[in-house]
């Protein structure tokens, strides 16, 4: 059996709930031909990337695939692309806010998800969950923990990827749009057997 690590966010910019991390714990332990090993991660730069290495270091994945809350989305959203840069329009969960900052300096400008991302958004797409590719996964803790994943494994044999997911429906009110958390693990689940 391979293994695939799975991370969610705890909360943060004033939210009560995380989706990713909601949705990620409630995952089963296995998927297809894939064992789950869940973590959960800190919003906070430097230190969410650096757990996500170590836990890789730790476990030996086969894959890695982080899930996020993008608040305003209306769909599940693998990611394809990670920047080099950390632009926070808001502080994480330790007050840090960097501006115009590379997440690795000389680092190449972008890398693109090493996941099977089209195949994932065909996969959730059959099993009726409103998802599609995502071309930014912004410049917030998201984005530097794919791009420092994608960066440490480049040329090895460990895929790794990124998803973002919506709101949930306590979180978004009548104006913004979600998804049930039911869904988002759905979603999930598809997006797992085909990596």
């Amino acid at each position: 059996m391979k293994k695939v690590l799975i991370t969610g966010f705890d909360p943060f910019g004033g939210q009560a709930v995380n989706p990713s991390w909601e949705a990620v714990r409630l995952l089963p332990d296995e998927i297809g031909n894939w064992q789950l090993i869940k973590r959960q991660l800190p919003t906070v730069f430097h230190k969410a990337a650096a757990k996500v290495l170590e836990e890789a270091a730790a476990q030996n994945p086969d894959a890695i695939l982080c899930v996020g809350q993008a608040g305003g989305r209306k769909g599940i959203t693998p990611e394809v692309v990670a920047i080099n840069l950390r632009e926070a329009g808001i502080p994480d969960n330790e007050g840090q806010q960097p501006v115009n900052v590379p997440v690795v300096e000389g680092g190449p400008a972008a890398y693109f998800s090493t996941l099977p991302v089209r195949e994932m958004v065909k996969a959730m797409e059959a099993e009726g969950i409103p998802c599609g590719l995502s071309y930014s996964a912004g410049a917030f803790v998201c984005n530097e923990v794919l791009y420092t994943v994608l960066n440490r494994f480049e040329g090895t044999a460990t895929r790794a990827g990124f998803v973002h997911v919506p709101f949930l429906p306590q979180q978004a009110g009548e104006k913004l749009p979600s998804l049930p958390l039911e869904d988002i693990v759905r979603g999930l689940t598809a997006a797992i057997r085909v990596l």
